[in-house]
């Protein structure tokens, strides 16, 4: 599957309508990002029922300040809307693709469940 470029427009409703999204805050300037786009694009192509997105940070700057963006690149997955992982940094390729499986792996009810016997934040 080709990747996804979001802004604005697209950000939202992509969340919604998939249960699974890697999304990679990038920008063009930004070295690492550069070296790190080809292994996420070859995940892309690996992974059916995982959708690939960008943010290029430089112009989504209220997307990336939403989420509280301090270092790029920087990968946030969600699964059925819910963050379950967002770090900065750009891992190798082996690395990427444990991520995705350990992510995919998660137990959403016990994900839902931890969250919901969570105290709400003061």
């Amino acid at each position: 599957m080709a990747t996804l470029e979001l802004d604005a427009d697209n950000f939202q409703q992509t969340i919604i309508d998939h249960a699974n999204l890697i999304i990679d805050f990038w920008a063009p300037w930004c070295a690492p990002c550069r070296a790190f786009a080809p292994t996420f694009e070859a995940a892309s192509g690996k992974w059916a029922d995982v959708v690939f997105a960008k943010v290029n940070t430089e112009e989504q700057q209220e997307i990336a300040a939403a989420f509280n963006i301090r270092s790029i690149p920087t990968l946030m997955i969600f699964r059925d809307q819910i963050i379950i992982f967002s770090e900065p940094g750009a891992p190798p390729a082996g690395a990427f693709e444990q991520l995705i499986e350990q992510a995919m792996a998660l137990d959403m009810d016990a994900v839902r469940a931890d969250i919901a016997g969570q105290p709400a934040a003061t």
